[in-house]
């Protein structure tokens, strides 16, 4: 046995599978703990196998993403090792997630309580923009929730870094619902504007207890977008008519948001609109967010730990949207029913490697490199 084979026998040793608590097309995901200490963690066994080229890109993306992020706000990634043809990478264990939270009726939120949720997440996102990551596939269920109340962004399998401009990537991204309009006219030229819009889509469903833009079709999602917040005009979007794949899609008038969100700030209106400007370059950036007077204003962000929460019951699987394996956009697995039933799958053009090479991809080093 050599020294690589004998290190990954004692990664694999460390860590114990107890409970399956869900499964993909290409993943299990189970409960586990740490041998030694009784700590719980999650398992997910990615099949290797199932994939005709080797391990799937995904699969590569989630592991060097989260090698590379180290942040409250973001999901840890504890261990990676191999078993027989499987890749299994230990996740803390994270009760439940938002979208769960949202869907629960018993609960209550207050001003403060979102407020408290949308702080966390413009930390975790505005870490990974200052990294160059971008997400690409921010929604509820991606966003996770520990026991002490800690929202955590999870699920990088369709992340990439755009340190490099001027290189195509797809606009096969973002779960429908949450996916910006220059995303669904074909844009392939993008920044971390997306990440923004489905920001404010969350925002938006946060204060609706539902999805705020449930488009059925991509035509479909733009004239959701469309009446809910005008039909965009050249001076409101400049060139978005010269996009790829942009198609007239109706004249719809501009409907002002506080009719719709009744009882929310001036502040919180602003920062919403903020996060949903058609034009990408006008759209506010995380860390701009994170100053904006609505996360300053009277009520402060609620405290993690005083959080709503759902009663988790005795055998939960909601948990680890992150690691449930699903690589079809809209979910196959537990508590993901409320999701759009967009079929994308994550596999990824080439112009999407954006020009880098596989050995780059292919480092999980703790530290990014020039």
């Amino acid at each position: 046995m050599d020294a690589v084979e004998k290190a990954n026998t004692e990664r694999q040793r460390r860590w114990v599978k107890d409970q399956k608590i869900g499964e993909g097309m290409y993943a299990v995901v189970y409960r586990g703990r740490e041998a030694a200490t009784g700590r719980r963690v999650a398992i997910k066994k990615i099949k290797v196998g199932q994939f005709k080229d080797g391990l799937d890109m995904s699969a590569i993306r989630e592991v060097k993403y989260l090698r590379e992020l180290k942040h409250q706000n973001v999901i840890e990634l504890l261990d990676v090792f191999s078993s027989k043809t499987n890749l299994n990478l230990v996740l803390e264990f994270l009760d439940t997630d938002l979208e769960l939270v949202i869907r629960d009726r018993s609960l209550v939120f207050l001003p403060a309580d979102i407020k408290s949720w949308m702080a966390m997440t413009f930390r975790g996102l505005e870490f990974c923009h200052r990294n160059f990551i971008l997400h690409r596939d921010l929604k509820p269920n991606n966003l996770l929730i520990a026991s002490d109340g800690q929202l955590k962004l999870a699920d990088f399998g369709l992340a990439r870094d755009f340190a490099d401009p001027g290189y195509k990537m797809t606009c096969q991204v973002i779960t429908r619902w949450y996916r910006p309009p220059e995303l669904l006219f074909g844009c392939r030229y993008y920044s971390t504007a997306v990440d923004i819009w489905s920001v404010g889509c969350i925002f938006a469903e946060l204060m609706l207890r539902t999805p705020y833009l449930p488009g059925e079709s991509d035509m479909d999602q733009l004239k959701t977008t469309f009446r809910a917040l005008g039909t965009p005009t050249e001076e409101d979007w400049p060139g978005h008519t010269k996009l790829p794949d942009y198609v007239p899609v109706g004249q719809f008038p501009r409907t002002p948001l506080r009719e719709l969100f009744t009882a929310a700030s001036p502040d919180c209106l602003n920062l919403l609109s903020k996060c949903l400007i058609y034009e990408p370059r006008r759209r506010i950036s995380a860390r701009e967010a994170l100053n904006h007077q609505y996360f300053f204003a009277s009520p402060k962000p609620s405290h993690p730990s005083k959080l709503p929460k759902p009663v988790m019951k005795a055998s939960p699987t909601a948990p680890l949207e992150e690691m449930n394996g699903n690589v079809e956009m809209n979910g196959s697995g537990p508590g993901v029913k409320a999701n759009p039933p967009n079929k994308l799958k994550r596999k990824l053009s080439s112009d999407d490697l954006g020009g880098r090479s596989i050995a780059r991809k292919l480092d999980f080093s703790q530290h990014r490199q020039s």
